[in-house]
């Protein structure tokens, strides 16, 4: 790789160039324009400076005290959890399965179509300790 050397490398012009007799007046435009600009500033009274940091302390309070009370409402779910679900379906004595069935969506029902998977001797251990067999078949 070739050494690259500042010093010895042609110069670069910027291209910028300031016109001719620029820094001579530039103090009196400057001065001009400040005059020009002056407007009447508008004042703010102290007591209404006052009334405006008291409401915006009084938000900033109300605020506050609404996080918590904000926070809890949002935290509380509304959902049940599987095991209470099950429990109460469990002892509800008129609930039957076509009940179950009707209430279903589509969404619910893919969810019960995936493969359960049975071991043979679970099975037959479900199938030998059940009195009515029939009964089972034929729903």
């Amino acid at each position: 790789m070739k050494a690259f050397k500042l010093e010895n490398e042609p110069k670069i012009s910027t291209g910028f160039k300031t016109p001719d007799h620029y820094f001579d007046d530039l103090s009196a435009k400057v001065l001009q324009q400040i005059n020009e600009d002056k407007k009447e500033v508008k004042v703010i009274p102290f007591y209404k400076r006052k009334k405006v940091l008291s409401i915006l302390a009084a938000a900033v309070i109300i605020m506050a005290l609404m996080i918590p009370i904000v926070n809890n409402y949002n935290a509380t779910s509304k959902e049940l959890d599987e095991d209470t679900l099950e429990t109460y379906l469990a002892y509800q004595s008129n609930l039957n399965q076509y009940d179950l069935i009707q209430n279903l969506d589509a969404k619910d029902i893919q969810k019960l179509n995936k493969n359960v998977a049975i071991e043979d001797e679970t099975l037959e251990d479900i199938l030998s300790s059940t009195p009515n067999i029939e009964h089972l078949i034929s729903e």
